[in-house]
């Protein structure tokens, strides 16, 4: 995994630091200024780092990424191998970006390029027994599809519970309320697809 990047090091690192920010705050629907609240700064120097114009310090990093609710390790992982010819239209298996929720048994990772297209692909992996969370979810304005590759897994929509298999496959309509969780004794794998992005 690459090491975040620290004040005064190559402008180029910033900008991709910058802009993985500021995809990530509009996919969760966070303006600049809520972000620049949360984390005691001004407008201007939050804007600054997502342009590339201002680094961002590893205080400010661990700062922004508990605001935005993800580990300071999603805006690094994979950056070390991945092609820059290739950035914005390849993501190799290698270098996926990779997020995992501490002590509930799913990982996820970044399938798309970035979250700034219209389309966010994810693959997650749920342990036996994990959820997605203790209660139903709802993504106002965005519809969730899903694909099952490996194991399965259940899927609450509404009041309804739709089991799934290898090669079946789901839509969450936007506002649904849903919850998916693997009551499987194996570790299941679930294709993602959200549009627009939401994270």
């Amino acid at each position: 995994m690459a090491r975040p990047k620290v004040e005064n090091e190559l402008e180029e690192e910033s900008v991709t630091v910058g802009g993985q920010i500021r995809d990530l705050r509009k996919a969760k629907r966070m303006s600049v200024t809520t972000l620049a609240e949360k984390i005691g700064k001004s407008v201007g120097y939050v804007s600054q780092i997502e342009r590339g114009i201002s680094a961002v310090s590893i205080p400010i990093l661990n700062k922004i990424s508990a605001a935005l609710e993800i580990s300071n390790s999603w805006f690094f992982h994979g950056e070390n191998d991945a092609d820059p010819t290739e950035k914005a239209h390849v993501v190799r298996a290698g270098s996926r970006r990779r997020l995992s929720f501490t002590g509930s048994g799913m990982v996820e990772e970044l399938m798309s390029p970035d979250l700034s297209g219209d389309v966010e692909l994810i693959m997650g992996r749920f342990e036996p027994g994990s959820a997605t969370g203790e209660e139903q979810i709802t993504r106002e304005k965005v519809e969730v599809s899903g694909h099952v590759i490996k194991g399965t897994i259940a899927v609450e929509i509404g009041e309804d519970t739709y089991e799934l298999g290898v090669g079946d496959s789901f839509r969450i309509n936007p506002g649904d309320p849903h919850k998916t969780y693997n009551n499987g004794a194996e570790e299941a794998e679930v294709l993602w697809i959200l549009s627009p992005p939401h994270y």
